[in-house]
């Protein structure tokens, strides 16, 4: 069975982000969206709120499982049988960055990091970018999912 996980804090998820997801999801059996928990960490959403989004977005999509998972991403891809992981590349700065830790990932663990260019009108959209714009009160229903808009 093909399987990929799909790491990150999602705090919220982005259309980037389902953009790279629905993209993905023709080449494997199941796509594990998998919300790193780092408790060094503060965001903006609580865990139970990302976890909500994620599985409020793609309550109608089978073949996608919601859930956590504490430590590092390769121990967790092993542990649920994922033999790839997933990564959106928005620009020259991401691939450098995605392509070390992609790079590690594999010499620890053999697992490929498949990397999926975000498509066109969509590059600009980042969780960072989407939380300023929340934190200072502008307009940033047009850059996520119908369920994080309030």
């Amino acid at each position: 069975m093909s399987k990929a996980v799909f790491p990150g804090s999602f705090d919220p998820i982005t259309l980037g982000h389902t953009d790279i997801i629905e993209r993905a999801l023709p080449l494997f059996e199941e796509i594990i969206l998998a919300i790193g928990t780092n408790s060094n960490k503060n965001y903006m959403f609580s865990l139970e709120e990302r976890l909500h989004f994620l599985k409020e977005t793609f309550k109608n999509e089978p073949k996608i499982t919601v859930t956590t998972y504490k430590g590092l991403t390769v121990d967790f891809c092993k542990k649920q049988n994922a033999g790839f992981l997933l990564r959106g590349l928005r620009n020259a700065q991401d691939l450098e960055f995605e392509k070390a830790i992609g790079q590690t990932n594999y010499k620890m663990s053999g697992i490929d990091t498949l990397f999926f260019i975000t498509s066109s009108g969509k590059s600009h959209i980042s969780s960072t970018v989407v939380r300023d714009v929340i934190r200072n009160n502008g307009d940033y229903e047009f850059m996520v999912p119908d369920v994080v808009r309030k």
